[in-house]
């Protein structure tokens, strides 16, 4: 009997240092494989740091970030060892387990926020500074304004189209904007907005009617579905040009 109990200790116990490492690589083995908020972790830890080389990071600042994602890593493998301890000990509820398990769910958590400080110190104000270019970027260039005013016309739309299919029996049966007069009349205020030649707009508005009275006359949406798309259009448009227009005049002073 005592020669058993010796070998369970030792079986227990690391005889040597290349033995306690490969116990430990079996861990994190083990952590990473069947661990999901491991896995998503280890995911977000590596998309970090591959965005991180885009960003003019100072060593202090880089093994800053090192830290913080590794800390969470170890913070979340500490609570599975926690989990994994306590359910080895008792399968029922008990208070004292709950709270160790609670203890290890806040050590992550702790950590998680801590990260998120850090995220904020270290690319804000480089974040802030790229998102200010890409929006004077799109702002000074018709072409770009104009593609995300038809795109998000073309989104409107198709979410529109998706309430159908919901339980909302009202606007499946009797009610949907026609998407393809929408998007003509929203390039048609564009050219307006864009050209205030007087000639193009009339071409351009027999071209947006031409499109509402083909819908209708193919029996594919009644007037008021045609008109409501017109509107749709021309709504989206004016209030991004006009969003781009304060936006414009705020940077002025």
């Amino acid at each position: 009997m005592k020669e058993k109990e010796q070998e369970k200790k030792q079986k227990t116990q690391n005889s040597n240092f290349l033995e306690a490492l490969q116990n430990a690589l079996d861990g994190i083995i083990y952590a990473i494989t069947t661990q999901s908020n491991i896995k998503k972790q280890l995911v977000i830890a590596v998309a970090v740091m591959l965005i991180s080389l885009f960003f003019d990071l100072n060593r202090a600042e880089f093994l800053c970030l090192m830290f913080t994602v590794v800390l969470v890593i170890i913070a979340e493998m500490v609570n599975t060892a926690i989990e994994t301890v306590v359910d080895l000990y008792t399968d029922l509820y008990h208070p004292k387990a709950k709270i160790a398990k609670d203890v290890g769910a806040g050590a992550v958590v702790i950590a998680a926020i801590n990260a998120i400080i850090v995220a904020y110190f270290l690319f804000f104000e480089k974040i802030s500074t790229i998102g200010t270019v890409i929006i004077d970027n799109v702002a000074n260039s018709p072409v770009h304004l104009a593609f995300v005013g038809v795109l998000l016309t073309v989104i409107a739309i198709v979410t529109l189209k998706a309430a159908s299919t919901t339980k909302h029996k009202f606007i499946k049966e009797h009610f949907m904007p026609s998407g393809q007069t929408a998007v003509a009349f929203a390039a048609l205020t564009i050219i307006w907005l864009t050209t205030r030649n007087v000639v193009v707009f009339t071409l351009s508005l027999v071209l947006a009617l031409i499109v509402g009275i083909n819908r209708y006359e193919n029996k594919k949406r009644s007037v008021g579905e045609i008109i409501v798309g017109a509107c749709v259009g021309i709504l989206i448009i004016v209030l991004l040009y006009g969003m781009v227009s304060l936006y414009r005049k705020t940077t002025l002073f």
